[in-house]
């Protein structure tokens, strides 16, 4: 019996939770690794902030796990910070070299290796997407939580790049709790053309139902960095498939249980990207998605 701990952002009973890890016990028992035959995997939930990673990283290297399965940069970086010996395999991290989780994405070295999220760039194409869909916003403010992690700067800084060229002002936005997103959201409203961008932000993840609730009530178009915002009820998201990504570390987690070294496991950069886009969503806001952009989403939720 080999076993697995794993440190999941978002809670149990979150659909998300749930389809990241069945694709990743469905991932595993195609190799061989049957929960409850040859398999234990010890799970701790919502770990979306520093002071919950750490707790959690605790209760699970007392159970000696065999490796551990980082989501999200809280995690890992609780994980490496508590164990430079048990192998750790992430998902959903973006920039892990600028954050120092590993020494490069080639050769990570030692105890982890893992599967990144988003490449700073993309924020181009977020605004890209946001400006074609919704053609009169002129102000996008971008949320984040200060010091959560070191990447997301490097988001805002591609962001900073493109709004000239879509003709919006970025307005940067840092937000601490839940007051500060509705006050943030409310500001935004006030005056017409106001957009949104929701970047990779385990705190933000947290808080999906607040924000989407809040940018319905003010009608304001706004971009998601995953599916799960979307399906729900956001209006429009570009990001890479993290289901996949669990599906891909299933097979990380039986190399590293077959002998082989995470630090000799290159890290693995998104191949799969989806534009996914809500119709009911987009309708309530009054906005007529453009032909050529449904033409090239993946995903279309009626």
């Amino acid at each position: 019996m080999r076993r697995i701990g794993a440190l999941i952002v978002f809670s149990e009973n979150d659909p998300s939770s749930q389809r990241r890890i069945a694709a990743f016990q469905q991932g595993l028992a195609k190799l061989g690794w049957v929960v409850g035959r040859n398999l234990q995997i010890d799970y701790r939930w919502g770990i979306s902030d520093d002071e919950k990673a750490k707790s959690a990283t605790t209760e699970l290297l007392a159970l000696a796990p065999d490796v551990i399965l980082a989501n999200a940069t809280a995690a890992v970086a609780a994980s490496q910070r508590a164990t430079r010996s048990v192998p750790i395999v992430f998902t959903g991290v973006s920039e892990p070299v600028a954050q120092g989780l590993v020494a490069n994405l080639t050769h990570p070295g030692g105890n982890i290796t893992g599967f990144t999220n988003l490449e700073p760039s993309v924020g181009a194409k977020w605004l890209e997407l946001l400006k074609e869909i919704a053609p009169s916003i002129t102000r996008v403010a971008v949320m984040f939580k200060p010091a959560l992690s070191q990447a997301i700067p490097l988001f805002q800084d591609s962001l900073k790049l493109a709004a000239p060229k879509f003709g919006v002002e970025l307005i940067e936005a840092a937000v601490h709790d839940s007051a500060a997103i509705e006050v943030v959201l409310t500001g935004l409203a006030r005056e017409r053309g106001g957009g949104l961008v929701v970047p990779p932000d385990p705190f933000l993840a947290s808080q999906l139902k607040l924000i989407l609730e809040m940018a319905a009530r003010h009608r304001l178009p706004a971009i998601y960095p995953f599916r799960y915002f979307v399906g729900a009820g956001g209006l429009v998201s570009y990001g890479p498939d993290v289901e996949d990504q669990f599906r891909q570390a299933a097979d990380y987690v039986d190399r590293i249980l077959r002998g082989e070294k995470p630090g000799d496991l290159p890290v693995q950069q998104p191949t799969k990207f989806e534009l996914v886009i809500n119709l009911s969503t987009a309708k309530a806001l009054g906005i007529t998605i453009p032909s050529n952009v449904l033409a090239i989403a993946d995903e279309v939720i009626e």
